[in-house]
């Protein structure tokens, strides 16, 4: 019995292990195939997925696809940070908007009523004509995304600060790579490209949020990994969250903001 199981073992493995060489091989011959340079030009043309098509100036000047927060007609897009009710900045005949407390007399940030994830935001802003405070205390406000991660506002003209504060900053995170300002009470514009950050199941960041900043034209942020959120006091934190509202800052100064809109991406 011995000697009939034990050859038909061997002649088993040995057709097996033939097998195996055979499909390694026929790997290798495809692999080898799918790497040949292309001889046809057509060989490196898709036609899947296409594009969506967006007008850039559809919207009386702004993208198609674009959700208009502020066009200088009314406010509505906005609410208080502090206790969702309509805002009390002031509406400009310039189709701006400015930052005042109104009767309140306590802090007016607002918030975006819609939130967001991933967007390109474009918005413009100028600090007051007439020059008051320095430091940080001169034409100061800040764009915050999700709420929590801010590009610093300031009037940095002949006004200097710590850098990673300065007009352009991810406020006390990165240093801008340029200071690209023009000159103090005209306008100045960003574009932003903002990817929001991610987490697991467990609520840990699995992956970190980025940011490019064009400020007037100029790139100042490239690409910026995001720490956490943006804070005045201590580290960066990460607490798990979702999509978030889009904050401008009420800092005391009579900032001025227009022609505010966003595509979700």
């Amino acid at each position: 019995m011995i000697r009939i199981v034990l050859p038909f073992l061997v002649v088993s493995c040995f057709f097996s292990c033939k097998q195996e060489e055979e499909k390694a091989m026929d790997t290798t011959q495809q692999v080898e195939q799918e790497m040949e340079e292309p001889t046809k030009p057509e060989e490196t043309e898709f036609y899947e997925p296409v594009p969506p098509t967006v007008n850039p100036v559809g919207q009386n000047g702004v993208p198609s696809d674009a959700i208009v927060l502020f066009d200088g007609v009314n406010m509505d897009e906005w609410m208080t940070v502090a206790d969702s009710t309509a805002i009390t900045w002031k509406l400009n005949d310039d189709k701006s908007m400015s930052v005042d407390r109104g009767d309140k007399n306590e802090n007016a940030t607002i918030q975006t009523k819609k939130v967001f994830g991933s967007t390109q935001l474009h918005i413009e802003w100028k600090s007051p004509e007439i020059i008051k405070g320095d430091g940080q205390n001169r034409g100061n406000s800040g764009i915050f995304l999700q709420g929590k991660y801010e590009v610093q506002v300031l009037d940095n003209n002949d006004n200097d600060t710590y850098v990673n504060g300065q007009v352009g900053s991810i406020y006390k995170q990165s240093v801008p790579l340029a200071k690209a300002s023009v000159p103090t009470g005209e306008w100045n514009v960003y574009d932003i490209i903002y990817h929001a950050p991610e987490f697991d199941a467990d609520g840990n960041k699995s992956k970190s949020a980025t940011i490019t900043v064009i400020h007037n034209g100029v790139l100042v942020q490239d690409h910026f990994e995001i720490k956490g959120t943006t804070e005045y006091i201590g580290w960066p934190k990460n607490q798990s969250h979702g999509k978030g509202p889009i904050q401008l800052q009420d800092h005391g100064s009579p900032v001025s903001y227009r022609n505010i809109w966003v595509r979700e991406l």
